[in-house]
């Protein structure tokens, strides 16, 4: 496995529990337990995808500006959630904010998936691909257990 199939794994998942959590409706179980996995998701990769891909592309020239741009969106999505988690999910202004990062998810994984990929698979070889997705799968399920463990 390269690391560009590792992340669209996780990719599939997040995008799944974003789509279920926007349809969700009030104080309800389903969409506190839907949030708190996408919470999980998210910072399990975000975590391990900045550590063991974006970290190892901006080491270089070219990988530098293209990063820069998909951590901001990381930052974003991250605020997104600091409010959602400051927010009772019962107030109308909560499923607001959960459509907007639910769009802010699905825009980023996309320019990531279709643009960010071809690029850095041209500045990445075979070997780092390979290493890199097996040093991102081990840090995205220690955090996503430490997150589970910790809910």
């Amino acid at each position: 496995m390269n690391i560009f199939e590792a992340l669209r794994e996780s990719h599939a998942r997040q995008r799944d529990l974003a789509e279920q959590l926007v349809q969700t409706h009030g104080s309800s179980v389903e969409r506190a337990e839907l949030f708190a996995c996408l919470k999980n998701e998210l910072f399990a990769h975000g975590v391990a995808e900045d550590r063991f891909f974006y970290i190892p592309l901006m080491m270089t020239d070219a990988g530098l500006g293209i990063t820069r741009h998909a951590l901001s969106e990381h930052h974003e999505i991250d605020e997104l959630l600091e409010q959602l988690q400051a927010l009772e999910m019962s107030q109308p202004s909560w499923l607001m904010i959960a459509k907007k990062l639910s769009e802010k998810v699905h825009h980023h994984l996309q320019e990531e998936e279709h643009g960010f990929f071809q690029q850095a698979g041209k500045i990445l070889d075979d070997q780092q691909k390979e290493v890199l997705a097996q040093q991102y799968l081990k840090e995205y399920q220690a955090y996503q257990q430490k997150e589970k463990t910790s809910l």
